[in-house]
């Protein structure tokens, strides 16, 4: 696949977010059934449209994306002025967001919301057990989804020169290796503790099939996740486990490149698939490819840009205006019976920032080197 590809896709993206972003504005998208966003504020998406905004500002410099951007931003002050509004989720509410615009614009207040985010964040780690607790009603619950939460905290260590941040980080990622990532390089979703004792007691299925499937969308948060830990710290196990899942995702692909919603049911023609886990994993690939040596490279690339070139031609509403979605066959939650099949924004977000990947803005926002700031 050509840099000319990847240059035409994004302006194809670009087209159709002079139609959407106006209708969208500064509100908080989050699922697409019949081609119109609904809005739903104060979520744990409710940061991706702001990162889809934020990604066209860094192509075009057109201010009216910074503008919807920071406006949705400030909405989600309620969220960070709201203790139990908050959960494990608070690196995809404020990365995407906030630390875009602290990366993009230099825009103080965004860089104070982070901080504070990440001071919630890393409030819910249980020394007992190193997992940062999940949502607020099960004191012993750790899921796989933080893993991609885990950028913020070391973000903050950073940026305030304090190793308190990523040494939570730390020690969650290690529990993520220890009981998420199975040998064979699937995934858990939800993992139970004591939460007085810190005692592991068993995985459960979550938005998987079974306890012991492979929901797709998991190992994608697993594969990018580990794979930004190791960004930032250099770590080699986090690599190593960035790729154990990922040789699993890629092995268990269909033809089409496009992951079904979890590995292990069985799969017949109208089996849902997961765009939202695709573009993810198509990130994590490409960030993988980055730290590995040059022979290793075109693997994860080569791969990475067949997910993508096929969600473009068999996935995406690109050319069609009446469709606020990018891409379709998103699955939400099968296993509950809901959004199956539809636009969700957080694919979105990741399709696009997986096409910027392509085109060379591999430091994401705030994903430059530990060592680049001095």
């Amino acid at each position: 696949m050509s840099q000319a590809w990847a240059e035409e896709t994004m302006k194809r993206i670009l087209k159709k977010l002079e139609n959407t972003a106006p209708q969208i504005g500064a509100n908080f998208p989050h699922v697409s059934k019949e081609g119109t966003y609904n809005d739903e504020p104060f979520s744990w998406v409710s940061g991706f449209w702001a990162g889809i905004l934020w990604l066209a500002y860094q192509q075009t410099g057109r201010e009216e994306y910074a503008k919807y951007a920071a406006e949705a931003e400030k909405k989600l002050d309620i969220m960070l002025d709201g203790f139990d509004r908050i959960d494990h989720d608070a690196g995809f509410i404020w990365q995407p967001s906030a630390g875009a615009n602290y990366r993009l614009t230099g825009n103080e207040d965004s860089r104070r919301r982070c901080l504070k985010a990440a001071s919630f964040l890393a409030s819910r780690f249980h020394l007992k057990g190193n997992y940062i607790q999940a949502w607020n009603k099960e004191p012993g619950w750790a899921i796989v989804d933080c893993t991609m939460n885990l950028a913020l905290l070391y973000w903050a260590s950073r940026e305030i020169d304090n190793p308190r941040f990523a040494q939570i980080a730390d020690a969650h990622a290690q529990t993520v290796l220890n009981y998420i990532v199975r040998p064979d390089g699937s995934t858990n979703h939800i993992i139970s503790f004591d939460a007085e004792s810190g005692e592991y007691m068993e995985a459960l299925g979550g938005q998987g099939n079974a306890a012991d499937s492979a929901w797709a969308r998991g190992a994608a948060w697993a594969m990018y996740g580990l794979a930004l830990c190791y960004h930032f710290t250099e770590n080699p196990s986090y690599l190593d486990g960035a790729k154990r899942v990922c040789h699993f995702f890629i092995a268990n692909l269909p033809e089409d490149y496009v992951a079904h919603w979890d590995f292990r049911v069985e799969r017949f023609s109208d089996t849902p698939r997961d765009t939202s886990a695709a573009a993810c994993a198509a990130c994590g690939m490409l960030e993988i490819a980055k730290h590995v040596p040059e022979c290793e490279k075109a693997f994860y690339e080569n791969t990475a840009q067949r997910m993508l070139q096929s969600l473009t031609k068999n996935y995406s509403n690109l050319e069609d205006d009446s469709r606020q979605e990018l891409l379709r066959g998103g699955t939400g939650n099968f296993p509950a019976g809901v959004n199956i099949n539809v636009g969700i924004i957080y694919g979105d977000y990741f399709y696009m920032e997986a096409i910027s990947r392509l085109l060379g803005n591999d430091n994401i926002f705030w994903y430059e080197n530990k060592k680049a700031k001095a």
